[in-house]
């Protein structure tokens, strides 16, 4: 009861204070129990919120690398691909091999043809030719189809190890070019000694060779020559010569002929018969006189130009492929480069959300 009484006046007084006190003369509100612990928290969540809302957001470190991989060379749809430029080059590249290898294929298809028609003959190894002509041919075709054909594939498979190759193979081809026609130039009259000497050897074995009876006679032909100094140069051949007890004894070939189609379409094979019993003015009216050698130099100063022009613009053509092969090479360089950086900010930027928020946390 003493408790009860001594608690009972304090409210109640309180409240008549209260209401007797005159307005505007409040004293301070009482202090309120503090918040609760998840409220402070989301009242501090919402205020930094706002904070970071009010100031200037800075570029993340994925935004710094999505603009990086912005700034290479992507294509919509498959990644990195080449300039235009390069892409130009590119098929440039592949359409001057296809063209310059159908001279390789045919040469090479020549080679081969002239083998399987020659069969089982084969060339004197003490000829003045050892090497067979038609062999010669075929490797030669087999060279420049295997150099158009890496270079094809290299520009259209985009692949460097071919296209090196074919780099090599172009700048060793301009290197024995140039080569070769300092030689020509420094051993010209030697060339021209070696030339006369090698007729020599052809008309003393023109039998024993196919491929060389008809070179020399596509010669004789040309340049409407027989023989090297005279048309009695044919007695050094063991058929022609007049001690001979063959059918062809003092004779040249048909292609030392003035006019071998006397007998209309058909070529007369024995117009030559007997001419070197004859003298020079019975024999001017059948066969040339005159040798092949001066006519054959007359041949080479006359034309010198035209060989040294059409050698300039092979050379030319050689150097415009080299220059477009390193430039498609810088071009895949570069590409590959590309790839890589790409390949490289792909993974980083796609690392898992948790290992973020891991770095984002103090």
């Amino acid at each position: 009861m003493a408790a009860a009484a001594a608690s009972g006046p304090g409210p109640r007084l309180a409240a008549v204070v209260a209401a007797c006190r005159p307005t505007g003369l409040e004293g301070p509100a009482p202090a309120s129990a503090p918040a609760p612990a998840s409220r402070r928290r989301r009242h501090r969540r919402s205020s930094f919120a706002a904070r970071l809302r009010q100031s200037p957001r800075r570029p993340d470190a994925a935004g710094q690398k999505q603009s990086l991989s912005n700034s290479l060379p992507v294509s919509s749809d498959a990644g990195p691909s080449l300039s235009i430029g390069s892409s130009c080059v590119k098929y440039l590249i592949f359409l001057s091999n296809v063209i310059f290898s159908l001279p390789g294929l045919l040469a090479l298809a020549g080679g081969l043809w002239g083998l399987a028609v020659k069969g089982s003959q084969e060339s004197d190894p003490g000829g003045p030719l050892p090497e067979d002509p038609m062999l010669v041919l075929m490797m030669a075709g087999l060279a420049v189809s295997a150099v158009s054909l890496a270079g094809c594939l290299g520009a259209l498979c985009e692949s460097r190890c071919l296209l090196r190759c074919f780099w090599g193979a172009v700048l060793a081809c301009l290197v024995l070019e140039a080569l070769a026609g300092v030689l020509v130039l420094a051993l010209w009259d030697t060339l021209l000694g070696g030339l006369e000497h090698i007729l020599y050897l052809a008309i003393a074995h023109y039998q024993d060779d196919p491929d060389l009876r008809f070179l020399l006679d596509q010669v004789q032909l040309g340049l409407q020559c027989c023989g090297v100094a005279s048309y009695r140069d044919w007695q050094q051949n063991l058929y022609f010569n007049c001690s001979s007890p063959a059918v062809q004894a003092c004779s040249v070939p048909t292609s030392c002929c003035i006019n071998p189609w006397e007998r209309g379409d058909l070529v007369d094979t024995q117009c030559g018969f007997g001419a070197l019993r004859l003298d020079e003015d019975m024999a001017a009216h059948v066969v040339y006189l005159q040798g092949c050698r001066p006519t054959l130099r007359q041949w080479l100063r006359d034309n010198m130009q035209a060989v040294a022009g059409c050698a300039i613009a092979v050379i030319m053509v050689q150097g415009a492929e080299l220059l477009l092969a390193t430039w498609l090479l810088r071009g895949l360089a570069a590409l590959k480069v590309a790839v890589d950086t790409q390949a490289f900010m792909s993974s980083w930027c796609c690392l898992p959300q948790q290992d973020k928020c891991q770095k984002n946390q103090p």
